[in-house]
């Protein structure tokens, strides 16, 4: 089993294919319209279509699909994942999607639905790069950097499972977006970038020549949407979830986003 095959083992997502508007045996919202929110930087989650700029990836037909299901409407926002979570806390926003990973500290602030991916992280570097081979060889070169947005898991990550745990490490620059890390990799400011699989893939395809996923899996971690603390959504959408597992729809998502969309274009 390839490596992009074993993020799919854990429960996963699919194209957002007509369903009829509302799924028998599921929760009925009586065409109730949920707030939803995402960032639009983090491929092939969420992102711009670059023919036209409107928002698409595994995210957006994800939560398409389960309002679809649930006879709802969906209004999407875009969002600061720095403010993102707390403004869904907050009730400003039903529902945030921007490659959340569930974690213990995350789940005191907001509820999460039940994972809909677990996904690897890995080292993204320039395709010239020697001296990284593994998280031993980041850490023992005190001269190399990582590019990070802040209070993101890759951040986390390379604070915690590659440097000392100190989140003021000065080997670590931060940046407002990922894709603004991924171009300071591109012209030298930092050294590497820790993404998922999906994403060095997108990067590594999209400016052939100019990056390298390098070593072993750093990390996996389950994926979630977030709802404020006690929505009457959560139940819900893991219910629409639960049956899009069971009748594929996840899993032709999962193939369309990881799979399909990149090699088309």
């Amino acid at each position: 089993m390839n490596a992009l095959l074993r993020l799919f083992a854990a429960p996963v997502l699919a194209l957002g294919l007509a369903t009829a508007a509302h799924a028998a045996g599921l929760p009925d919202l009586g065409g109730r319209t949920i707030r939803a929110v995402t960032e639009n930087a983090y491929y092939p989650l969420n992102f711009a279509d670059p023919k036209d700029g409107t928002g698409i990836g595994l995210e957006y037909d994800l939560i398409n699909e389960i309002a679809k299901r649930l006879n709802a409407k969906v209004e999407w926002n875009l969002s600061a994942w720095d403010v993102m979570i707390e403004a869904v806390r907050t009730g400003q926003y039903d529902v945030g999607a921007d490659g959340i990973t569930i974690n213990d500290e995350r789940k005191q602030q907001v509820d999460f639905t039940e994972p809909f991916i677990t996904v690897e992280q890995y080292f993204l570097v320039r395709a010239d790069e020697a001296r990284i081979e593994n998280k031993q060889s980041f850490a023992d070169h005190p001269e190399l950097l990582f590019g990070a947005q802040s209070g993101t898991s890759a951040f986390y990550t390379a604070i915690y499972d590659v440097l000392d745990g100190d989140e003021a490490n000065p080997r670590v620059k931060l940046f407002d977006t990922f894709g603004a890390s991924v171009q300071a990799l591109k012209s030298g400011d930092v050294d590497a970038v820790i993404a998922d699989q999906a994403a060095t893939a997108g990067y590594i395809g999209a400016d052939p020549g100019a990056f390298k996923q390098v070593g072993e899996p750093i990390k996996a971690e389950p994926l979630g949407l977030i709802l404020a603390p006690g929505s009457d959504l959560t139940a819900p959408f893991n219910a629409a979830l639960a049956e899009m597992k069971a009748d594929g729809t996840l899993d032709k998502m999962i193939t369309h986003w990881f799979f399909d969309y990149g090699q088309a274009q």
